[in-house]
């Protein structure tokens, strides 16, 4: 089998807590240097929204509640890696975010949607987009 042809399903999670968003800087090869969401691979078998707790979890230390589907996106933009990335709404529960992986991500801080930092993960203005009553799925 042809692991590089593989389509991956990819789970972000954009964490809501006061009018402001968690985000962090990626270290890694995928969007190293850019600020995202936390997130991850869904895992054979496991829901959407348990992943969802699970990776904000394993990356922060932090519980959320309240997860909502809030857009789908084609992820091609990082070729030859190929995703389908469904990004979801969540409410902080409790919790404050911790650098959990040191080696995925260099920091974590919350930031109002409008003046979010950059250079940004590909993905991130189609979850503003969408949370603000746009489009809903993108294929890019």
């Amino acid at each position: 089998m042809d692991t590089d042809h593989i389509i991956k399903i990819g789970i972000g999670v954009m964490i809501l807590k006061d009018g402001k968003a968690l985000m962090g800087r990626r270290l890694g090869a995928h969007g190293r240097g850019e600020y995202a969401w936390p997130g991850g691979h869904l895992e054979y078998m496991e829901s959407i929204e348990d992943c969802a707790r699970r990776e904000v979890r394993e990356e922060t230390g932090m519980e959320i509640e309240n997860v909502r589907f809030l857009r789908l996106q084609n992820l091609k933009a990082y070729a030859p890696k190929h995703y389908i990335d469904i990004g979801v709404l969540a409410d902080w529960a409790s919790g404050e975010p911790r650098v959990m992986e040191p080696d995925k991500i260099d920091g974590w801080a919350w930031y109002d949607l409008d003046h979010l930092p950059t250079p940004q993960f590909f993905t991130i203005p189609t979850y503003v987009e969408a949370y603000r009553g746009g489009r809903i799925f993108f294929d890019a």
